[in-house]
């Protein structure tokens, strides 16, 4: 029985609306008899789940909404209003449909997701091409991807070339363009060409399970709106039965005292909250923006103030090497391949920049060290047979009691201004190059800056381990109000609590390693998602899956819009209750005209939610150029 309640509650609705009408055309042709008869029945029909499930509840020692409902309907029974206990359970009946229907249609966006994750995988072994689940699949593994596939995990592209649609990470519909050494994701698909990959991530590891983990996740999670909600619920339905107790005694009036207790039922109330919040998930996860929880997003819409780094997360986060510069009786090549031997080590953007160009000049890389190591937020120390290498940037120098002429100090200032990053590059106590880096601005970072102003951001700031004169440059660029240079991961951590401490509101976006200390200290964490580092994106509340830094204007609006929804929902259900008791109190509204308006503030409310589905932010944004 209870496996066959919950499964048959449609049908249940159609029987019961079917009986009801009928009974409406029984009364019409004066069977009066059958009238009574058919309205029982639907009664009967249509009270069974809800009845099932206020037991459960009671079992739990839960006092919950469809207990009111039941002991208005034995109520209605017991003065023989046959008419509006059948009315009553129908539309309470349609109005859980409804919800449950609604709900569905927002989660949907992950179980697409669901549905897109590959299931097989092409793995060359021993130099034949087999079949495999993609659980069998192990980092290492060389697979194969024709035009069509599916890309089944995460790693490298080590010959051929495609067209890869990368909508369910990035959100981004545009096929790219994708060739040897480039990363793919799983869950993108080859549109056209063929490519043989390297695994490097596999299983929960791969970008496209950690995106439906998050979805769940940020699905499961609760604002303080409804956590607010779900506990005065709980406290509201025992005192609207006193109450409706109170009305009986006052006016002994039973059916006024039923009305009453069905009426007040927080029914849009309660559902208000939880479906504008899934709504907003389901738009967020399909324009490539993950919100780990709705707190993330009810937080994100209340910043004043917006924080970012600027390697990766302001700039393309494609930094090439610009020119080396040697101050010894090296060869720039040398240089370079020892530079990128010692940088295999790090992660930062910079370092990686070194070690790619490297390989594009085919040097040997090898690791030659005796010891190598990173020193955050200044540079790599190392040391080999022919030497002790110092890689960074000034204070590093400094640090080490590396002391350079002005004329070398000049060079590196004149390519900082440039908007380059001067790595400054030391053999054995001595300055033997310096290599130029840069990285170009973002495009659309200046709209979506002047975008998030727009709409609330008081405040942005540049907080960049970068150089003063690059760091200008960018800020200049960008019309940034505040920029922060050559600044250590806990001087970020540091800026951002002197900021909370005076009230603001934080948000820190970054990409990198050493942005995520910062990340965790904001009170709001967003990280880029494509190029980002994965203890940034572990650490951010908001992932921003995309290239397209549009996301970000995306997110804040979003975020601004559900929370706007969840209050109209509030302010709907609190002022259609208001109304209805008002009118019910003064004889106005009787049970089965209140139990239609009732049941209709939810449908209200639902369809008023499903809105945030479709929401665009550039629509908003287009509006407000306008005006």
């Amino acid at each position: 029985m209870k496996a066959a309640i919950p499964k048959n509650k449609n049908r249940l609705i159609v029987v019961a609306g079917f009986l009801i009408i009928t009974s409406f055309l029984a009364g019409h042709m004066h069977m009066v008899l059958a009238q009574r008869v058919l309205a029982i029945v639907s009664t009967l029909i249509a009270s069974v789940p809800i009845f099932f499930k206020a037991y459960r509840s009671l079992r739990v020692k839960i006092i919950s909404i469809e207990l009111l409902v039941c002991m208005a309907v034995i109520g209605a029974i017991s003065i023989h209003e046959y008419t509006e206990s059948s009315i009553v359970t129908f539309l309470f009946l349609l109005g859980e449909y409804l919800e449950a229907r609604t709900l569905k249609k927002t989660r949907e966006s992950l179980k697409e997701l669901m549905d897109m994750a590959p299931r097989e995988a092409v793995v060359i072994r021993n130099s034949n091409h087999v079949t495999i689940s993609v659980e069998e699949v192990v980092v290492g593994d060389r697979l194969v991807i024709r035009s069509g596939g599916k890309i089944p995990v995460d790693g490298k592209i080590v010959t051929g070339h495609a067209f890869i649609n990368e909508a369910t990470i990035t959100g981004e519909s545009v096929s790219v363009v994708k060739t040897a050494g480039i990363p793919v994701f799983s869950g993108t698909i080859v549109e056209n060409g063929y490519i043989e990959m390297i695994a490097e991530k596999v299983g929960e590891d791969t970008a496209f399970a950690k995106i439906i983990e998050l979805v769940e996740e940020a699905q499961e999670s609760k604002t303080k709106s409804e956590r607010f909600l779900n506990r005065f619920s709980k406290m509201y339905t025992p005192s609207i039965m006193f109450l409706s107790i109170l009305v009986f005694g006052i006016t002994r009036n039973i059916e006024m005292a039923i009305t009453f207790l069905v009426i007040a039922c927080p029914g849009a109330l309660v559902i208000g909250a939880p479906v504008s919040s899934v709504a907003g998930m389901g738009n967020g996860a399909n324009n490539g923006v993950l919100v780990k929880g709705v707190d993330g997003m009810e937080k994100f819409s209340k910043a004043d103030t917006v924080i970012f780094d600027k390697t990766g997360t302001l700039t393309q986060g494609k930094p090439v090497v610009t020119d080396i510069k040697t101050f010894q009786s090296i060869d720039s090549h040398e240089l370079l391949r020892l530079v990128a031997q010692a940088e295999m080590i790090s992660e930062h953007p910079l370092g990686e920049t070194i070690v790619r160009e490297a390989r594009t000049r085919n040097l040997n890389l090898k690791n030659e060290y005796e010891f190598a190591e990173v020193i955050k937020g200044y540079g790599v120390r190392a040391k080999a047979k022919g030497g002790h290498l110092v890689i960074g940037n000034q204070r590093l120098m400094k640090k080490e009691n590396i002391h350079f002429s002005k004329d070398i100090a000049a060079y590196a200032v004149a390519r900082e201004k440039e908007g380059n990053t001067a790595i400054f590059a030391a053999l054995n106590g001595k300055i033997a190059g310096i290599i130029s880096i840069t990285d170009q601005i973002r495009e659309d970072a200046q709209r979506v800056i002047d975008d998030i102003k727009k709409n609330g951001i008081k405040r942005v700031v540049i907080l960049t381990g970068d150089n003063q004169h690059t760091a200008e440059l960018v800020s200049n660029k960008l019309k940034i109000d505040e920029y922060y240079a050559e600044l250590l991961p806990e001087d970020k951590v540091n800026f951002v609590k002197k900021l909370k401490e005076k009230g603001s509101i934080v948000a820190m976006v970054g990409d990198g390693i050493n942005d995520a200390p910062a990340i965790a200290t904001a009170d709001i964490g967003i990280a880029m998602g494509m190029g980002g580092t994965d203890i940034s994106k572990e650490t951010a509340e908001i992932v921003l899956m995309g290239d397209s830094f549009t996301q970000l204007a995306h997110a804040y609006a979003l975020s601004k819009a559900t929370v706007r929804n969840i209050k109209q929902n509030t302010f709907f259900a609190v002022c259609i209750a208001f109304v209805l008791l008002i009118g019910v109190l003064t004889g106005f509204v009787h049970l089965a005209s209140g139990m239609f308006v009732h049941q209709g503030s939810v449908l209200l409310v639902i369809l008023n939610a499903t809105r945030l589905i479709r929401f665009q932010a550039t629509t908003k944004f287009h509006n407000i150029h306008a005006r």
